[in-house]
């Protein structure tokens, strides 16, 4: 790309939060960037949208009273200009295995981007149980910012994109003894959620992050999950549309319906 790519910037923490300032700044560099984000935290929505959404202009950009969905299309379809690429990011928090790819307003923010045929990059930064709740600084997200200023610069030109729909980039905890390596990866099917039920509240739990904390994971090398526990930057690339495939077993109860 010979010009500077126009770059649409947002995230599911919302417009104040510390990642997507430290990303907004450093993608900077590289291209000319539009941040649409929502005004509160909308983490866990995945692809919820909204009929009608408010919009009020913020020093970052343009804060939206909605979901990532909603700021994605209102960013590509309202406020403009067009983008090369949407950035959504960096999480506070990892997105890591296949059960949080529908799950993530970051990731689903990248998903979004890719119906419209526009390339995308979902990051996040791997935190521990106990980071959990405690306040973070744009500094902390340095690791996950330069990785995706990286890709972002290049990705684009190498062809990344002719094969992939999305990345979803994870880099690791910034206390942690970080290799500086980039691997690729595959999302991990490693899943582990329990329910607990006290009179009227029934309480969800995803012990993965408890078995992450405690270095006991069940993902092979090549996952997500292993190459940041592992102190690697993760990157999946991915395709955003749900595939089809052929399944005699039902093409023979079609056939018998009455």
């Amino acid at each position: 790309m010979s010009e500077e790519p126009e770059i649409l910037v947002t995230n599911d923490d919302g417009i104040d939060a510390p990642g997507i300032r430290a990303l907004a700044e450093g993608l900077d560099d590289v291209g000319n960037v539009t941040v649409v984000a929502p005004t509160t935290d909308k983490s866990a929505t995945g692809r919820a949208m909204s009929r009608e959404v408010t919009v009020e202009e913020h020093e970052l950009g343009y804060a939206i009273d909605g979901t990532p969905t909603d700021c994605v299309v209102a960013g590509l379809e309202a406020l403009g200009p067009y983008p090369d690429v949407v950035v959504a990011g960096v999480n506070e928090g990892a997105n890591l295995g296949m059960y949080v790819l529908g799950r993530s307003g970051t990731v689903s923010a990248a998903v979004e981007a890719a119906f419209f045929g526009v390339p995308a990059i979902a990051s996040s930064l791997f935190l521990t149980e106990a980071d959990f709740g405690e306040p973070t600084e744009p500094s902390d997200y340095e690791a996950a910012v330069e990785a995706t200023t990286y890709l972002v610069e290049h990705a684009l030109d190498a062809g990344v994109f002719e094969h992939a729909d999305y990345l979803n980039v994870n880099a690791p905890h910034p206390g942690a003894d970080a290799s500086g390596e980039m691997v690729v990866t595959r999302p991990s099917h490693g899943y582990d959620m329990t329910a607990d039920r006290d009179g009227g509240t029934i309480t969800l739990h995803d012990r993965m992050w408890d078995r992450m904390d405690e270095g006991d994971i069940p993902d092979p090398p090549g996952t997500d999950r292993r190459a940041v526990v592992d102190g690697h930057v993760s990157v999946s690339p991915l395709t955003a549309p749900h595939t089809t495939e052929h399944h005699e077993a039902l093409d023979a109860l079609a056939e018998t319906y009455d």
